[in-house]
């Protein structure tokens, strides 16, 4: 483990676990909702805005202030997040839950990628066999979809196209990071996000107001303030390998509602191809150097 890593506790570990199933959560409460799926993101994060400032505030956080090229890069970062929401929440009423969990988190593999053109350098074996079993896992489960209905091969393509949107996100909002600190990005990228998702959800016709506001309130707290908030407790405790492992939580509490809430049953080929994304994953978060510390926020918020 290295020196910049604080020790871990089991205290650690169990943040680091619930984090990860607290975000599992998120799209249940997305189908849930009786407001549209863009409209339930809309919700998700202005709940959250309020407390994000409480959260900065406690931590002494800058809300202002910071360079204009930092304020930049949050800006363009805050509206890729909000397209990374709009399109995850349309793919998660489209596909199953535990593909659009994995495919959502597809920017750690992306993420990966990116690392390797800006070193200039070729893979080295587990970032190989993390895009190839990422690759092959991904086909298996589009092959899948389209069998089964076109309508789940698309709410896939909208989960995949979420995760490269993400990957955006955390590029652009590193810098900001540094600066800021972590509750201050999340209010800024909340808050910018806040009207580009209104206009969708407009465009897009979708009922805006819930009636039932227990879904999108459940929402916000287990996606936004308790997921995020135990996740940045933990992160910095941990090497890549165990939060590749713990990020594996995720899909197995989302095929597990989408089996119990949705009737949602996988075949052997859904299962293998889980697997192999899964894998990817893992070895993504494997083939990160050993030394680096990792980054906070970087799991699908």
């Amino acid at each position: 483990m290295s020196k910049a890593m604080g020790a871990a506790t089991p205290w650690h570990f169990a943040a680091l676990l619930g984090g990860n199933v607290a975000l599992a959560l998120g799209p249940m409460w997305v189908r849930l909702a009786d407001s549209g799926p863009v409209s339930a993101g809309f919700w998700r994060l202005a709940l959250a805005v309020p407390f994000f400032v409480l959260l900065a505030r406690v931590n002494r956080q800058p809300l202002t202030g910071a360079p204009r090229g930092v304020l930049w890069g949050v800006l363009a970062g805050g509206v890729f997040f909000a397209l990374d929401l709009s399109s995850w929440h349309l793919g998660i009423e489209l596909t199953r839950l535990g593909n659009a969990t994995l495919f959502g988190n597809a920017g750690s593999i992306l993420i990966a990628a990116w690392g390797l053109i800006a070193l200039r350098r070729w893979p080295r074996t587990p970032e190989w066999l993390a895009f190839s079993a990422a690759i092959v896992g991904s086909a298996l489960l589009l092959g899948r979809s389209l069998q089964i209905d076109h309508t789940t091969l698309i709410g896939d393509l909208l989960c995949l196209l979420a995760g490269f949107l993400y990957t955006f996100y955390i590029l652009l909002a590193q810098r900001g990071r540094a600066v800021l600190g972590s509750w201050a990005l999340l209010f800024w990228s909340s808050l910018i996000g806040l009207p580009v998702m209104a206009g969708f959800a407009v465009l897009l016709g979708e009922p805006f107001w819930p009636t039932n506001w227990l879904p999108v309130i459940a929402l916000s707290i287990t996606s936004q303030l308790i997921g995020q908030g135990l996740l940045v407790y933990a992160l910095r405790h941990f090497p890549p390998l165990v939060i590749g492992l713990a990020l594996l939580s995720q899909p197995t509490v989302s095929v597990a509602i989408g089996w119990i809430w949705f009737d949602e049953v996988l075949g052997a080929p859904d299962l293998l191809g889980m697997a192999l994304v899964a894998a990817g994953l893992v070895l993504a978060r494997v083939a990160e150097r050993p030394e680096a510390q990792p980054t906070e926020g970087d799991e699908r918020p």
